[in-house]
């Protein structure tokens, strides 16, 4: 086995774990309570939406792969409209793609719970994707007519009942629509109908039983006024107020935080997907002309909204969010000493969408996740708990296995895993211990850095399978620490959430 020696500069002491076998300890879970791995594919499609294999086949490729669940995100609606001032509901192009609304949302959920039975040992999580608002600038005059965050989403977890879906604030939702004063107003031209009634109808009896005809003028009259309340009310429809309107562009993120908050109250764990992922095309759509689609990549969005679960920290994109000191371990830093679970966790996702995406299939992004149990509301809370890592399969192929991270204090046995907490007395000195294998069990060169607190406590370049134990020379200092670790090479990459090491309270200046 090749090694080269941690960064000595910052003070790190290495052991071959061969070497002091006695110091070594092996995984231990929590205290109250014992969580088993689960290997996770999260971002999935389906053919309910924008995926070309069916819940079936997908169940079956997962299981074929050796999978213990999948973590469903079918497009929950994928339709977008473009219409004229000020009658942009009469003079509109739409265009649509499959998506769960479309599909139907009891149909989907019924199809899930029949598949899910039919797999007994996969666990099957249902979920969508959601980009609750889309908007618009330019002009289609002045030809550079542009659709903005398309793809802005978030992954909405768990929800198992079709009236919580359709509570979902998303501006393709029309049961999110609200009846208001702008409603009412935008349906006032009806009143139309009165006038036209009058205009139809005789004025007045010329003799018993016969009435004066309606002359043509009033015909006419009563026609266009007909014609005027039926065009208000199809550009009114679907009667209602969108939650957000695509035509204003100042919103920043109060439709994202309004999906989360939703989302949350209904007991969905939400994620926000791939903030670095970039879209920018153009499209020809007739007398339209040329129109744009672009979704810039928007990491801010951890930190300019609250109350999510999570991330997608690793997938098959140029990201730099998990660089050390970057936005992943500011936000760690801001929410850390907050309640319990306050800390968005780390989560892998392959965007799943069929065979036919080259280089793209269910496992080659995988989240290990350790869950309490084998059951949907196991994964979801070992997500939530960042009770979880991320590995993506490498050039040839080759995946990363993360078989034990845990720290524990150099004087004492008690030992934290990931997504755990560690009290230990200020002053003291952490001990990582790290072992790394491929899933295929061949030697593969392999760069691993140990993150604590967004600074780059040490790296090492080995082969695997790696067997570490470090000891931190850097004290813990009274407002704690968090140790994370990064592994990359030929045989792919791997991120962990964080384990906590906190002093206890009364030694907190």
């Amino acid at each position: 086995m090749h090694n080269s020696a941690w960064n000595s500069a910052v003070g790190i002491v290495i052991w071959m774990s061969l070497g002091l076998s006695g110091l070594v300890c092996s995984p231990v879970a929590s205290a109250t309570e014992e969580r088993v791995p689960l290997r996770v594919a999260i971002h999935v499609h389906s053919t309910a939406s924008t995926g070309t294999l069916s819940l079936e086949e997908l169940a079956a490729r997962a299981e074929q792969q050796g999978l213990d669940a999948i973590v469903l995100s079918d497009n929950f609606s994928l339709d977008y409209e473009y219409g004229l001032q000020p009658f942009s509901g009469l003079l509109k192009k739409t265009v649509s793609f499959p998506s769960v609304l479309s599909y139907g949302v009891e149909r989907y959920l019924d199809e899930i719970h029949a598949v899910q039975a039919r797999h007994p040992q996969l666990v099957m999580v249902p979920g969508v994707e959601v980009a609750p608002y889309y908007y618009w600038t330019g002009s289609v005059w002045r030809g550079d007519l542009t659709m903005h965050d398309a793809q802005r989403n978030l992954l909405v977890l768990g929800l198992t009942k079709p009236e919580d879906y359709r509570a979902l604030p998303a501006r393709g939702n029309p049961a999110s629509f609200t009846l208001d004063g702008a409603s009412l107003v935008n349906v006032a031209p009806l009143l139309l109908v009165i006038p036209a009634l009058f205009l139809w109808t005789p004025s007045r009896r010329a003799v018993a039983g016969w009435r004066e005809p309606v002359s043509v003028t009033r015909r006419i009259g009563a026609a266009l006024c007909l014609v005027l309340a039926v065009a208000t009310l199809v550009n009114a429809w679907p009667l209602g107020t969108p939650p957000f309107s695509s035509y204003e562009s100042q919103l920043g993120y109060r439709p994202y935080q309004a999906l989360v908050d939703a989302a949350k109250q209904r007991g969905a764990v939400t994620v926000w997907s791939m903030t670095e992922a970039r879209d920018l095309q153009s499209y020809a759509f007739g007398p339209l002309g040329a129109v744009t689609v672009r979704t810039d990549a928007h990491p801010e969005a951890l930190a300019l909204t609250s109350g999510y679960a999570g991330f997608g920290g690793l997938y098959q994109d140029t990201r730099t969010i998990q660089s050390a000191g970057g936005l992943w371990d500011r936000t760690i830093q801001a929410h850390r000493h907050t309640a319990a679970h306050a800390v968005p966790a780390m989560v892998g996702e392959i965007a799943f969408h069929g065979l036919a995406d080259k280089g793209k299939d269910l496992d080659r992004v995988v989240t290990t996740v350790f869950a309490t149990e084998r059951s949907v509301a196991g994964v979801l809370e070992a997500i939530r708990s960042g009770h979880a890592y991320a590995a993506a399969a490498g050039d040839h192929g080759v995946m990363l296995t993360l078989d034990e991270f845990t720290v524990r204090c150099e004087c004492d046995q008690a030992v934290a895993g990931i997504g755990e907490r560690l009290t230990l007395p200020s002053g003291s000195h952490a001990v990582a211990t790290v072992r790394i294998s491929a899933r295929d069990g061949q030697a593969h060169p392999v760069t691993l850095r140990l993150i604590r607190s967004g600074e780059i406590a040490g790296t090492a370049k080995a082969e695997t399978p790696v067997q570490y134990q470090v000891a931190d020379a850097q004290a813990i200092p009274e407002g704690g620490a968090y140790y994370r670790l990064e592994a990359v090479g030929q045989s792919g990459e791997l991120l962990t959430n964080p384990i906590y090491v906190d002093v206890p309270a009364k030694e907190r200046g």
